[in-house]
């Protein structure tokens, strides 16, 4: 790979990048060409092809470094990072898998790294506010609240998980990816992401559940 753009100077990123969950649009086959496209040429040294990759990924990526570590700054100097290390590891993308899981899991092992190094320890249950969690209705009640809470109240609850389980949770909920494709992501097998899966579900229902109750308690 001929790494013909330079870095010196921040990846240009719009002021509209959102903070929100991101609404997820089904890839069409037409997109995955697309990207595997881009990403090939920039493999061959096509700066234009790699600037398009960064339009193209820069806010599903700071959405997932924002979730991962719950602060702006934070998520932005992420986003960054995953350009960078995305760019200087291209050759080893292989065009045969979808690039944005690709990009995505450089995203992830990035942010579960900062989790690490900082020696993250989870939040007490008496340090979180009174979140209100919404009721059990249909199969699965807690995919259904993962995706209707309010932004701060999955924030916290998002706080409450280890880094891998949290991982994850929003490459799963947030992104829609297959369990291969979390697999794949996270270097781990598709049990290990089913039972992370679970216990992480279990784990933020559990705690809003006390949260609940206790909230109640108080009124």
């Amino acid at each position: 790979m001929h790494n013909s753009i330079t870095f010196g100077q921040a990846i240009p990123m719009t002021s509209s990048v959102a903070t929100e969950p991101t609404t997820h649009k089904q890839v069409t086959p037409e997109a995955q060409a697309q990207e595997q496209a881009w990403a090939i040429a920039a493999q061959k040294g096509d700066s234009a092809a790699f600037l398009n990759i960064v339009d193209a990924f820069q806010k599903p990526v700071y959405n997932l470094c924002y979730r991962m570590l719950g602060h702006v700054n934070e998520a932005e100097d992420a986003t960054q990072e995953t350009f960078l290390r995305a760019y200087t590891r291209l050759d080893t993308y292989q065009p045969e898998r979808k690039f944005s899981s690709w990009l995505l899991s450089v995203a992830s092992h990035y942010c579960i790294d900062l989790l690490r190094k900082r020696r993250y320890q989870m939040v007490s249950w008496d340090d979180l506010p009174p979140w209100r969690w919404l009721p059990d209705s249909g199969p699965q009640p807690e995919e259904v609240a993962l995706k209707h809470e309010s932004d701060g109240d999955l924030h916290g609850l998002l706080d409450t998980l280890p880094s891998d389980y949290r991982a994850a949770i929003i490459l799963r909920y947030w992104h829609e990816m297959s369990y291969d494709e979390i697999a794949e992501a996270l270097d781990t097998s598709v049990s290990a992401i089913k039972s992370r899966l679970f216990r992480a579900r279990q784990m933020m229902a559990q705690t809003a559940q006390e949260l609940e109750i206790e909230t109640n308690a108080t009124l």
